[in-house]
C-alpha cells in the first residue's frame, strides 16, 4: 500500500468551484482498481502551536493506492484527463508526495 498526499494550491475564491469539480470526479477514481481512499480535506482551525494552517485557498487530496502500479494508472486514466482540464484554471500550483508505511 502506498499514500498520496497532494496539496493543491488554488487562485484566490477557487476553493468552492473546485471542489464541485472533484466530488463528482470521486465516484470515478473509487472504482478504479487499486483505489483504497481518495478524497479531499480543508485546513480545519485548531488552537494547536505547531500546526501549519493552509489557508482557504488549498485543498489537501488524502489517497491511499494498492501500489505504484495502481496510482500510475490513475494518473493516466481518461477521466483524469477530463478532470484535469476543468480545473487547469482554478489551480496554482500542486505538490504531490507519494510514501509508503515505514
Amino acid at each position: 500500500m502506498i499514500h498520496v498526499l497532494a496539496t493543491i494550491e488554488l487562485h484566490p475564491g477557487q476553493r468552492d468551484a473546485f471542489l464541485r469539480e472533484f466530488h463528482t470526479l470521486m465516484p470515478l477514481v473509487h472504482a478504479e482498481q487499486g483505489c483504497l481512499e481518495y478524497g479531499p480535506a480543508v485546513n480545519c482551525p485548531t488552537s494547536i502551536p505547531v500546526q501549519n494552517h493552509l489557508g482557504d485557498d488549498t485543498v489537501t487530496i488524502i489517497e491511499k493506492w494498492a501500489d505504484v502500479p495502481a496510482l500510475e494508472a490513475h494518473l493516466k486514466a481518461p477521466h483524469m484527463m477530463d478532470y484535469r482540464g476543468k480545473v487547469k484554471l482554478f489551480v496554482k500550483s500542486v505538490t504531490l508526495r507519494v510514501l509508503q508505511p515505514a
